[in-house]
């Protein structure tokens, strides 16, 4: 295992840690965009109450990916961020516009004003996702091809081929999904149920969102589309996250939220961690690998070590952030 296998696997770590609580922040967003009936102002109370305390830290797992990659795989981090530029672009402004989007909603007096702030939080909570995976997508299906010193190739619009737009697609179902089934913990009475029946069918959104994705890849992804299939341990993978998928719908058909809750987060990061494990060990397919883009080997080696060092304080940190406002549950708004 050489240093730059290990900070592969923090790269996934952290895009796995990223889709499991920053997802979730995207699909709330989702279901503010989607809320409907007669607890509407319920719904969106509940997700702004699920999201308000913690939405800005979830955002540290992106940090440390762009860190990780652009100071252990220099190469890496210009290769995508060239090859990318657009739909990268597009989803920092979107980061940011939800945010601001997101605070100025709950401070501005006026219901028109909050309204246009609402609609700004949930398009950018929308889109994120598909960019997000857009992205991901590209990657994989090696259609970003750049030269050995990171420049661009391609064509400006190869990240909209079909493969990596379905993965977007996956990608917002994914986080929808995820979302639903943490706010029916969340969630009391008939908001509860409200939940349960979004993570349902959200549920079967993922499903042929995956169907979908997996389909395209043999022609459009193969090397990961032959790392799911071919590999000593994609029966065992697929299995897997077949059986998360099982038990998070059968616990949500049953009312056992705290279990669909795991069940979900389980799923998704099996989801994240096969696309990671599929392409390995490639960053960029097929030009780039972990060993060709990577920093000289001493400062990968310090670059573990902070790694190793700043675990010291972000775990208990974040520990400490989700105890208080997520360690008990809090009232949740009641529907008339």
């Amino acid at each position: 295992m050489t240093p730059a296998d290990l900070l592969g696997a923090a790269l996934l770590v952290s895009l796995v840690a990223y889709a499991l609580l920053g997802g979730a922040d995207y699909g709330g967003g989702i279901w503010d965009l989607l809320a409907s009936g007669p607890r509407k102002q319920e719904q969106r109370a509940l997700v702004e109450q699920a999201i308000g305390p913690i939405w800005e830290a979830n955002h540290v797992w992106l940090i440390l990916v762009i860190v990780v990659l652009f100071t252990g795989f220099p190469v890496a981090f210009a290769a995508v961020s060239t090859t990318l530029f657009v739909p990268l672009t597009l989803l920092l402004f979107g980061i940011v516009l939800r945010g601001a989007a997101f605070t100025f909603r709950a401070y501005h007096a006026g219901d028109r004003v909050q309204a246009r702030w609402g609609l700004l939080f949930s398009a950018a909570s929308v889109v994120a996702p598909l960019l997000l995976g857009a992205s991901v997508g590209g990657l994989a299906s090696g259609r970003l091809r750049v030269s050995p010193d990171g420049m661009p190739l391609g064509r400006p619009g190869d990240w909209l081929s079909p493969f990596p737009v379905a993965t977007g697609l996956l990608a917002g179902a994914l986080f929808a999904f995820l979302a639903a089934v943490y706010l029916t913990v969340e969630a009391r009475g008939p908001l509860q149920e409200d939940f349960r029946r979004r993570a349902l069918a959200s549920g079967l959104a993922v499903f042929l969102g995956a169907l979908g994705a997996a389909l395209l890849s043999a022609r459009e992804a193969p090397l990961v589309f032959a790392g799911l299939t071919a590999r000593r341990w994609s029966l065992l993978l697929h299995l897997a996250t077949g059986a998360a998928a099982v038990a998070a719908l059968w616990a949500l058909w049953r009312r056992h939220f705290a279990l669909a809750r795991l069940a979900a987060a389980g799923q998704v990061a099996l989801i994240v961690a096969g696309w990671g494990a599929s392409q390995y060990p490639y960053l960029v397919v097929p030009d780039m690998t972990l060993a060709s883009a990577s920093a000289p080997a001493a400062t990968q080696r310090l670059l573990l070590a902070a790694l190793g060092l700043g675990a010291l304080t972000l775990f208990p940190s974040l520990w400490l952030l989700f105890r208080v406002f997520k360690g008990r549950r809090r009232p949740a708004p009641r529907s008339g």
